[in-house]
């Protein structure tokens, strides 16, 4: 399997940086690593909201989950594993906090205002070229903003296109442009699937013997096995097909066990309980935040007479990042929007005690005893 778009031009850059030691995949793998965006993934919601318990799956082990299995199948394929690996590894910087939940609240708000729904895909791309730049490589790029692992399908092959990254404005109807950017894009759903129903195991949503016959006798019944089985079948069936993708056999089985994801995790009660203190949580931060813009301009001491770190970090970004916004938006109608899906879900709550609890008020009065 072979690339149509030349290398020079999957490996171009905004702009050109020198030559070091570094290739230029492993070179943006180290840029995302060295992120912000990376580093608040360690702090954001997978599926389930459980900050406590660490052998819950979070948004960074995802990532490197996606990462891991990318690689194996792209080196077993003799694909660039190194590109693969960049692509995993960024996929989900555009992600907001409490995972698809808060996805879908920051999304019905900004149709709200009339911005437009927000997609993760579209977002990651947004993050690494606009709101954390950070001057990767075309193809990974590419592969960032075409990575959709929540529609199923059986095979998946580039376009090999070369995509005005400028006017995407939705995830839907995009492909990869490289047969990397295919295998991530698997990757993706090989990771989550397994991950995601051991963890439900684990916190006693669901059990293991209710899985389908079909997936414990096709793929198996722990995560391990799982992948195992998806990965052997991706490599075998792709080399023999011609596009990345299941045996009819096996994607019956993935079917059945997204089927059952779905109906038991994704769409359970003890998921769908979190929805409404979320989506007031959300929204409690952005009538504050849009509250300061109309109150405090930019005036920093009316932000700082707020007594809270959240009005002060908020000022920070607002004024550093307004030029940016007006010249590359033409506008600021999305800061706030970006400000908050770009916060891990601790930040999140304590934004949201922030603003509920006068501490300040306190402080001042221990104060003047």
């Amino acid at each position: 399997m072979m690339n149509k778009i030349e290398d020079s031009i999957l490996k171009s850059r905004k702009i050109p940086r020198a030559m070091d030691i570094r290739s230029p995949y492993y070179r943006d793998t180290t840029a995302i690593i060295h992120s912000l965006p990376f580093r608040r993934l360690k702090h954001k919601t997978q599926v389930f909201f459980a900050p406590s318990n660490d052998h819950i799956c979070t948004r960074m082990e995802h990532v490197l989950h996606v990462a891991s299995i990318a690689t194996s199948i792209c080196r077993a394929m003799g694909l660039d594993d190194e590109l693969a690996w960049a692509i995993g590894m960024g996929h989900d910087l555009g992600h907001t906090p409490f995972g698809h939940i808060g996805e879908r609240i920051i999304s019905s708000m900004m149709v709200e205002k009339g911005l437009g729904k927000f997609e993760h895909e579209v977002n990651s791309l947004r993050v690494v070229d606009f709101l954390s730049p950070l001057n990767l490589t075309l193809a990974v790029r590419d592969g960032i903003v075409s990575h959709c692992g929540e529609t199923v399908t059986r095979t998946v092959s580039p376009d090999f296109k070369i995509k005005d990254f400028d006017k995407i404005k939705t995830r839907n109807g995009i492909l990869p442009s490289t047969w990397e950017g295919c295998v991530v894009r698997v990757s993706d759903q090989i990771a989550y699937m397994g991950r995601d129903f051991e963890d439900a195991c684990r916190l006693g949503i669901i059990k293991t013997e209710q899985l389908p016959d079909l997936v414990k006798d096709v793929l198996g019944t722990t995560n391990s096995d799982i992948i195992n089985a998806l990965v052997l079948d991706i490599i075998t069936n792709s080399e023999t097909e011609g596009a990345i993708g299941y045996s009819e056999e096996v994607f019956e089985a993935v079917k059945a066990l997204m089927d059952f994801n779905y109906k038991n995790i994704y769409r359970s009660d003890a998921l769908n309980g979190y929805e409404q203190y979320f989506k007031r949580l959300i929204r409690l931060i952005y009538d504050y935040l849009t509250g300061l813009l109309e109150k405090c301009g930019h005036e920093e001491k009316k932000y700082e007479a707020e007594g809270n770190m959240l009005a002060t970090a908020f000022y920070d970004y607002y004024t550093d990042k307004e030029e940016s916004y007006l010249e590359h938006d033409g506008n600021i109608d999305r800061l706030v929007f970006d400000y908050i899906a770009g916060m891990s879900d601790n930040f999140c709550l304590d934004a949201g005690n922030e603003i509920l609890k006068p501490e300040h008020l306190n402080r001042a009065i221990e104060y003047l005893k």
